[in-house]
């Protein structure tokens, strides 16, 4: 049974407490899936067939009838029919979800498998072991390609549950003649050998990865429509067509460029052309950058494209309107908007409010207001103060009282 290291430790289960079939996505399964129906018991279900949802090596899936009503839930392993022999399982879902994935995915119910058995522990024991020769099968099937000359890469090996075949999957930009390919897998591995093609997204899913956001491939952990991604989704975001930065690690256009696209077609709807040309007493004005957020337009002349003028979008329909009649506008320089000056009284904005520098300021003006006292009360005239003379008792030594006899 597939566990991790923050939900087992010796067998013994930490964290979620379910030893590895918690089913959420802390237990580094990929594609794993939330059943929010796990709670709800109708009596109209009872009746039906039930289906479960079975999760592979890497990002594979397939779904399964339970014909003898075995009591199966999240996390168990199991035996089901393959297409020559058996193969073995994790259970990734089950319930009534499982019908609502089928119906997404458009499986068809005449070539669902059945489920055979729950795994023994014979059948984990050969499972296991052929798992852990998956690694060497594909470096050793990619040296006998490149030894044949094949122009493909082998992206991964699978073997079934029961170990009686071998599933190679590989990438080729053109077609691979496989006559001699095979026969040399065959005696190689000593099973028998399916080869599939998959595309480089497929790939990077499978191969897994971090991505330039510093978190998993999506493909990898929880995608599983590869929608097509063109430059079109870059330009209605504003992004540079760069090919170095807009590519993932399929060497593709990244799949998180449709995440915010609609959101972005959605804004832009009630932005003007960026075609748009201003008729100004200056001259003509070319639309040069747009602030989706802020929703602004930047402008600037032909003859002087260093400075740029933003102008909301709702006043720039009017200015547009005054052009549509025959009317230039004035200057944009004239149409700027002055900010309105803000007073920060306790300076919440000021990154050096802290330094001592207003500290010194403080001194020094309590200084020159000490300076400015003292000069006001000798320039005051005092005749209480001419008539006695100043005396300096510093230097005058006191006497000691006399003893009495």
């Amino acid at each position: 049974m597939e566990t991790c290291g923050s939900c087992s430790s010796n067998d013994l289960p930490k964290g979620c407490k379910n030893n590895g079939a918690c089913g959420t996505g802390s237990c580094n399964t990929k594609l794993s899936v939330f059943d929010w129906l796990s709670n709800i018991h109708s009596p109209i279900f009872e009746n039906q067939p039930q289906y479960i949802e079975v999760r592979f090596k890497n990002d594979r899936k397939d779904f399964y009838k339970n014909d003898s009503l075995l009591p199966i839930s999240i996390g168990d392993v199991v035996a089901v029919e393959g297409n020559s022999g058996h193969d073995i399982g994790v259970v990734s879902l089950t319930g009534e979800l499982v019908k609502v994935q089928m119906r997404k995915k458009k499986a068809k119910l005449e070539e669902i498998h059945k489920v055979y058995r729950k795994a023994t522990a014979k059948d984990i024991e050969i499972w296991q072991n052929n798992r852990n020769k998956e690694n060497a099968v594909m470096l050793e099937a990619r040296r006998i390609a490149k030894g044949l000359g094949l122009q493909m890469k082998i992206c991964d090996a699978e073997y079934q549950g029961d170990g009686s075949k071998v599933t190679l999957y590989y990438t080729a930009e053109g077609r691979v003649d496989f006559r001699q390919l095979i026969k040399d897998y065959a005696m190689a591995f000593r099973s028998k050998i399916d080869m599939r093609q998959i595309g480089y997204r497929q790939e990077s899913a499978k191969v897994g990865g971090i991505g330039s956001c510093g978190r998993e491939l999506c493909c990898s952990t929880w995608l599983t429509d590869f929608r097509s991604v063109n430059t079109a989704a870059a330009r209605y975001q504003q992004l540079s067509i760069n090919p170095q930065k807009l590519a993932g690690q399929c060497g593709k256009l990244k799949c998180c460029l449709n995440f915010e696209l609609d959101t972005y077609v959605d804004a832009l709807a009630d932005f003007p052309s960026n075609q748009t040309v201003l008729n100004t007493e200056k001259g003509k004005a070319y639309c040069i950058k747009v602030d989706v957020f802020r929703k602004q337009m930047w402008f600037t002349y032909a003859d002087n494209s260093i400075s740029w003028y933003p102008i909301d979008i709702y006043d720039l329909q009017k200015l547009i309107e005054l052009n549509k009649k025959g009317i230039a506008i004035k200057p944009l320089d004239e149409l700027k908007e002055k900010e309105a000056l803000k007073i920060d009284l306790i300076e919440e904005n000021n990154l050096n409010r802290f330094e001592n520098r207003n500290r010194s300021n403080n001194k020094r003006k309590n200084k020159n207001k000490s300076q400015q006292r003292k000069t006001n009360k000798a320039a005051s005239p005092n005749p209480s103060n001419e008539s006695k003379p100043a005396v300096n008792n510093s230097n005058q030594k006191k006497r000691a009282p006399k003893r009495p006899k």
